[in-house]
C-alpha cells in the first residue's frame, strides 16, 4: 500500500500527523519496536486505531513515514568552494547521519515499507530517493552542469553508503567519501 500524499498545511490533518508521529517517536525511544502497536500509539497520541490504520495502513508504513520525516534534510547542502568539494561534504554528513543508530533504523524502516507516493504526472516517485536526487541537484546547480551527474553520485557515492550501511557491519570509512565522488564525476565526464 502507498503512503498517502502528506497532509494538507495546517488543520486537523497535520495535528493529527504530528500527535502520531511525536508518539511514535517517544514509543521508539522507551521500547523495541517489536513491543509497539498501532493501539498503543493511537492511544498515546489521542487517536483512534483506525485513524492511524487509515492513513498509514499498517505499523510498517507509520515507522517508515517517521523514518523519512527524519530523514528529510532539514538544510541545503553547504558550500566549500567547488562541487567535487561540496558533494564530498554533503557525501561524509549523509554518511555520518545515515550509519548512526537512528539513521540505520530509519534506513531499514523505509526499505520494509512501499515508500512510494504518486508524483504529478502519474509516476511513483520514491521519497527517500528523492530527497538524496534533490540535494545532489542543488549542489550540481552551483556548477557546470554535466549531463547524468545525479545518477553517477547515486550509483557511485550513495549506494555504496547505504550497502555498507544497510548489508555491512562496518560502514564505509569517511576518508574514502572523496575516491568515490571522484569516480562520478570521472563516470559522468567520459559519457
Amino acid at each position: 500500500m502507498s503512503p498517502a500524499p502528506g497532509p494538507r498545511p495546517g488543520g486537523r490533518s497535520a495535528r493529527i500527523q504530528q500527535a502520531v508521529h511525536a508518539s511514535t517517536r517517544k514509543l521508539l525511544d522507551e521500547r523495541d519496536r517489536a513491543d509497539i502497536t498501532v493501539p498503543m500509539i493511537a492511544a498515546d497520541a489521542g487517536v483512534t486505531p483506525s485513524t492511524i490504520y487509515r492513513r498509514w495502513g499498517d505499523i510498517t508504513e507509520l515507522f517508515a513515514d517517521v523514518a523519512l520525516e527524519r530523514l528529510h534534510p532539514d538544510a541545503p547542502p553547504r558550500e566549500t568552494g567547488s562541487v567535487r568539494g561540496d558533494l564530498v561534504a554533503w557525501a561524509q554528513d549523509y554518511l555520518e547521519e545515515m550509519s548512526s543508530p537512528v539513521g540505520r533504523a530509519a534506513l531499514r524502516d523505509v526499505v520494509m515499507s512501499a515508500d512510494t507516493v504518486r508524483s504529478e504526472d502519474g509516476t511513483n516517485q520514491f521519497r527517500c530517493a528523492t530527497f538524496c536526487r534533490t540535494q545532489i541537484e542543488t549542489i550540481l546547480g552551483r556548477g557546470e552542469p554535466v549531463q547524468g551527474v545525479v545518477e553517477h553520485v547515486i550509483d557511485h557515492v550513495v549506494a555504496p553508503i547505504i550497502y555498507r550501511i544497510l548489508f555491512d557491519l562496518d560502514p564505509l570509512e569517511a576518508d574514502r567519501v572523496g575516491e568515490l565522488v571522484d569516480h562520478a564525476l570521472d563516470a559522468a565526464v567520459r559519457v
